[in-house]
């Protein structure tokens, strides 16, 4: 998605019109019962569950090659898990948070100090197109169990399965609860200059810059879901076999068209040529075939096909050792879709643009070190990544990376995994992104919460002694609080 500086007022006026008919049906219905907010995920479950082979047909189109079990695992399944997560726990997540007053006397005389998660209003989501289902019906999961409802823009790059969730969405639900609003770029910069009360973006990070410059004009809160070069670093105490092998999972998985894919690997420099074997037979024994094979996706389009190979010749104009993982020798240069083998780039430098951008494809730079402090030293030197993996069995190393990076999130021994636990938060930081949700972090991204205050039905002395006019009393409490 691409969003210019100024929307067009022609796209802007129906927008407007259905945030203001949303807002309206709020207003007029309040904050709605947990019976309502289930009833709204039931019919998101419904839509996921009865539609899957729509869906899986609609995702296929879109990509030119994608695999069934795929799109049921990322988008389906995972999608479904978070609308359930919600639902079996919403009553316990809308309940008041209590809190200890100040001063503690006042709660033994019966004062009271508590959090009301109440809902923001109307929600707009900008989807992504490598899991189109997953990140408009996942965070709806979110939104809908906080009481909100939902404006949803999907991506222009999968229009059918754009047009499908269009059609799905206004099968279960009136537009003042949730809608669908399709279209090309105008359409999708017209959206983020809207006056929501909080706006959801996922996307890449130069794309963000302009969400959050048109969010700001309107003072609307925003979460955003970048991505960034995450690092897997594997210890010399690691299982190298092992290590390859996941790491290769996570870098195949949709061709590497996942924000929290590996970007790159750090290994020990006497250990890289061993990487470089394993990872050869990890995608052998996933991947016999690649050319003809459904279970390895297509790039989306030839344009991001391009940018791919871009990084490829660079990196090998610029020196750099490129390995393409082919286990059976197949020509790709005549092909019917825009499939690109998995390709290692060994030792490349900070000069190619394949370290220097999300690669958001199936290669995978490896990159060689000495000493421990030299990959903190580094990582910490770029952008702070969404997701950084560690691997191995050396817990003090394990703490000292941890402790002295910065990212999103983690995963230990294993990659992209933290995103799949429901109560964990998902979320960058910096240029990842910021916000998060999924679970009950998405409840309360979604919610506003509300500080309340019961006083006191009577007047005791500590109150008297906080209003004029003041004498002993006051010069006491003061006394008391004003040291250390």
């Amino acid at each position: 998605m691409h969003i210019q500086d100024m929307p067009h007022p022609s796209e802007t006026a129906p927008l407007m019109t259905l945030l203001e008919k949303q807002r309206a049906a709020q207003r007029q219905e309040g904050p709605p019962s947990a019976a309502t907010r289930k009833d709204r995920i039931d019919r998101c479950l419904s839509l996921l569950i009865d539609h899957q082979q729509d869906i899986v047909s609609a995702l296929n189109a879109d990509f030119g090659c994608r695999s069934a079990s795929l799109t049921r695992l990322a988008d389906i399944a995972s999608t479904v898990g978070m609308l359930k997560h919600a639902k079996a726990h919403l009553d316990r997540w809308m309940r008041p948070a209590k809190r200890k007053t100040t001063p503690a006397i006042l709660g033994l005389f019966g004062a009271k100090a508590e959090i009301i998660y109440q809902p923001k209003g109307v929600v707009g989501i900008i989807g992504a197109w490598n899991f189109p289902i997953n990140l408009t019906f996942g965070p709806l999961a979110g939104v809908l169990a906080a009481g909100n409802r939902a404006m949803i823009k999907p991506s222009e790059m999968t229009p059918a399965t754009s047009e499908l969730i269009a059609t799905l969405i206004a099968g279960a639900f009136d537009e003042s609860e949730v809608a669908v609003c399709n279209g090309d770029v105008s359409v999708g910069q017209a959206f983020a200059a809207l006056p929501f009360d909080h706006l959801l973006f996922t996307g890449a990070t130069s794309v963000a810059r302009h969400i959050m410059r048109a969010a700001s004009d309107n003072l609307v809160p925003v979460t955003l879901e970048l991505g960034g070069k995450s690092p897997a670093i594997i210890s010399r105490s690691a299982d190298l076999g092992l290590a390859a092998t996941r790491i290769m999972a996570g870098k195949t998985f949709n061709a590497g068209q996942i924000c929290v894919a590996p970007d790159y690997v750090m290994a020990p420099a006497e250990h890289v040529d061993a990487f470089v074997s394993h990872a050869r037979a990890a995608v052998a024994a996933s991947f016999p075939s690649i050319r003809d094979n459904d279970d390895y996706p297509a790039l989306i389009s030839q344009r991001h096909y391009d940018r791919v190979m871009a990084h490829v010749e660079d990196a090998r104009a610029k020196g750099a050792k490129v390995i393409q993982i082919n286990p059976a020798g197949e020509d790709f240069s005549q092909q019917p879709h825009r499939k690109i083998p998995p390709t290692l780039i060994v030792d490349p430098t900070d000069e190619m643009t394949v370290m220097q951008e999300e690669i958001f494809g199936p290669l995978l730079p490896v990159k060689s070190y000495g000493a421990v402090s030299d990959v903190i030293d580094y990582v910490e030197a770029n952008a702070r990544p969404l997701a950084l993996y560690w691997f191995g069995t050396d817990n003090q190393e394990r703490d000292q990376v941890l402790g002295r990076t910065t990212s999103g999130g983690v995963t230990v021994n294993d990659v992209i995994y933290h995103n799949a636990q429901e109560e964990l938060p998902f979320g960058g930081i910096g240029p990842s992104g910021m916000g998060s949700y999924h679970g009950r972090d998405g409840f309360r991204e979604f919610s506003h919460p509300k500080a309340v205050y019961h006083q006191l039905k009577k007047d005791i002395a500590p109150l008297r002694a906080l209003r004029p006019p003041f004498g002993a009393a006051i010069e006491q409490y003061l006394a008391k609080q004003i040291r250390r």
